[in-house]
């Protein structure tokens, strides 16, 4: 058990670091505060995390690894119901790694390791939605012309990335706080798949619109 303790340890700072981006967002967070939170030295901290980009690192490859497992479902969407599902579920993830995506700029402009990877997180989610389209398109629910394929799995990535700043801007105060996220979820996976309306059959915009009605307008 003594050997343990260790790996424990970090596994708890990275579960209270993340907390406390998420609430606070990671530029208000020092280490101070984490180890604070933790009840540990600050000592005990750089132990395990000797900077505060390697806290940062850290969870963001943890989002990184679940993305991909995630994405890679994309090539099982025949229909809007699948669709829809598949867009919940990367919005929750992006949801539970929400502090990336609030504070995106700021932390791409001062970590390396971010700046790049980051490019790559962008390329794997258009690639998952040029499948998802392709999918949905093959199985005749989805008819879009192959020029128009590109741009819009490109703005359909483009909503997915910046959905929880819209979000926040609305409604800075509130808008990313853990009772919100069932209502921001649903309203970026309705706007997402909406870009999809023109190019659905009857039957198929009917059902999106079934699926997201409750959610397709901020509360």
């Amino acid at each position: 058990m003594v050997k343990k303790a260790p790996r424990r340890t970090a596994e708890r700072i990275l579960e209270v670091t993340l907390e406390l981006f998420n609430r606070f967002g990671e530029p208000n967070v020092s280490t101070t505060l984490i180890s604070s939170e933790l009840g540990i030295s600050p000592g005990n901290l750089y132990y395990h995390y000797p900077a505060k980009d390697e806290l940062i690192n850290s969870l963001f490859e943890r989002y990184e690894r679940a993305l991909g497992d995630l994405l890679g479902a994309s090539d099982g969407v025949r229909n809007v119901e699948d669709a829809w599902f598949f867009m919940h579920s990367l919005f929750e993830l992006i949801w539970e790694y929400r502090f990336l995506y609030r504070d995106l700029n700021d932390l791409l402009s001062k970590n390396r390791l971010l700046e790049t990877h980051f490019q790559t997180v962008l390329k794997n989610k258009t690639r998952a939605v040029r499948t998802l389209l392709a999918g949905m398109s093959r199985h005749g629910g989805l008819d879009i012309d192959a020029r128009e394929l590109e741009p819009t799995a490109n703005c359909m990535v483009v909503v997915l990335t910046y959905w929880l700043s819209f979000e926040y801007v609305r409604d800075p105060r509130h808008a990313l706080e853990p009772e919100q996220a069932q209502q921001a979820l649903m309203r970026g996976a309705h706007h997402v798949l909406n870009l999809l309306a023109p190019y659905l059959d009857a039957d198929q915009r009917q059902h999106l619109l079934q699926l997201s009605g409750p959610y397709n307008s901020p509360a």
